[in-house]
């Protein structure tokens, strides 16, 4: 399966710089664990493929929204933003 990536680069707010990754995915069940689940093997592959990634969070459409999960401060910034484009993608 393939899943895209965002992986970006932005100023935190202490002045320093976050680079971060957002999966275009969701548990199959949904659930807190799943999804805690999918977000670190996501997280770890794309680090073995030499992404930098201090934050990251998985983007999925639910009720006709889009939801985020993942890292708090990184939920609460993409919840204010639009999502970003899709910059990779890797095989799961």
């Amino acid at each position: 399966m393939r899943v895209n990536i965002a992986h970006l680069r932005e100023r935190g707010r202490s002045g320093g710089w976050i680079n971060f990754a957002v999966f275009d995915a969701r548990s199959l069940s949904g659930t807190r664990e799943d999804n805690s689940r999918l977000l670190a093997q996501l997280t770890a592959r794309a680090k073995a493929a030499n992404l930098r990634i201090d934050q990251s969070a998985l983007a999925y459409r639910s009720g006709g929204r889009i939801e985020f999960f993942g890292s708090p401060p990184l939920v609460d910034y993409l919840s204010n933003t639009n999502i970003p484009g899709w910059t990779h993608t890797i095989e799961v």
